[in-house]
């Protein structure tokens, strides 16, 4: 009888007991959370509101409910703006050359400061990357122009070796060169700081076994850091890739000027030009400027979700 009574108990399945859910502790955690949720309903959701300018006539008398609507005219008229598709060409090829440029550079330069065995250089190296992050673009912006005036710093020194002087910030041919190297130089501290944060989370058991076996420096770098900090380079890649349609509207404002619209006019400018209606003495369009905005958020939803796809699919990786 109690053997029958035994094996009818292991044959039986076992329940999985569920984790007990403390309510208390529960609601302590999520009341933290209600100021940030209160300001991102204020500030994110509640504007959102503003979209339905981009299907619409919109008059500031009458108001988002009684603009005309006039439907998908707004987008017909922009996608057939002679200037749409220069704006956009020069979003993507800007916002492009930013990414390769500072994740690249990023990745070497953290991998690099990492080998730096001496704390106080490394600290050092690493302020002195990082300040320019702090910096507004409406300072950085103006020291650039100044920088590469005609009678600016740079055109002196070129002078000292019989270099006639350039008009930089004017030129089509410099323009994009200097917005992309003056972000890099920017924002290149922060994602350093992210990688070597990384790099500091690897195991440093892992190190020691591969240095017993004979591995030198170059072998731990491309067979242990670098593996090591693949995730947060999947993870960096998907943010930055989602930023594809955002080549820097503040840095972009500070610096360009008429001359140098053909290479360096981008959506983001386009939409403060025509929905405020500056230069030309032109009238201020804002449903044009919503349409706009519009158009370049959906895209960069579009090639974020793409992005974050594709690094799920190769890499098994997730955010959330």
């Amino acid at each position: 009888m109690e053997q029958t009574t035994q094996t009818r108990m292991l044959s039986e399945p076992v329940k999985s007991r569920k984790p007990r859910v403390h309510i208390k502790e529960q609601l302590t955690f999520h009341s933290m959370m209600v100021p940030g949720v209160i300001l991102a309903i204020i500030f994110q959701i509640v504007p959102m509101v503003g979209i339905v300018m981009a299907f619409e006539q919109y008059n500031v008398v009458q108001g988002f409910f009684g603009s005309p609507w006039v439907g998908m005219r707004n987008f017909y008229m922009l996608f057939n703006r002679p200037d749409f598709v220069r704006a956009v060409w020069n979003t993507v090829v800007i916002a492009f050359w930013k990414i390769l440029f500072t994740s690249v550079l990023s990745i070497i330069l953290a991998l690099l400061i990492n080998e730096v065995r001496i704390k106080n250089i490394k600290k050092t190296v690493q302020t002195i990357l990082f300040l320019p992050y702090f910096l507004s673009w409406a300072l950085l912006g103006n020291i650039m122009v100044n920088l590469f005036s005609l009678t600016g710093a740079f055109n002196n020194f070129l002078g000292i070796f019989g270099i006639k002087p350039v008009y930089w910030i004017i030129s089509n041919t410099w323009f994009r060169t200097i917005i992309v190297a003056s972000d890099v130089w920017k924002t290149i501290g922060y994602q350093i700081v992210v990688f070597l944060a990384a790099i500091v989370n690897i195991d440093p058991a892992l190190y020691e076994a591969a240095k017993i076996d004979g591995a030198n420096n170059t072998q731990l770098c491309f067979h242990i850091t670098i593996p090591g900090i693949m995730s947060m380079i999947v993870l960096m890649c998907i943010l930055n890739i989602g930023n594809i349609m955002n080549a820097g509207f503040e840095q972009i404002l500070v610096m360009y000027n008429p001359s140098v619209y053909e290479t360096g006019d981008i959506l983001d400018t386009m939409a403060y030009r025509i929905g405020l209606g500056i230069g030309g003495g032109s009238t201020a369009q804002y449903s044009m400027g919503t349409a706009i905005g519009l158009f370049k958020s959906v895209i960069s939803c579009a090639v974020f979700s793409l992005s974050y796809f594709l690094a799920y699919k190769i890499k098994g990786y997730k955010i959330f």
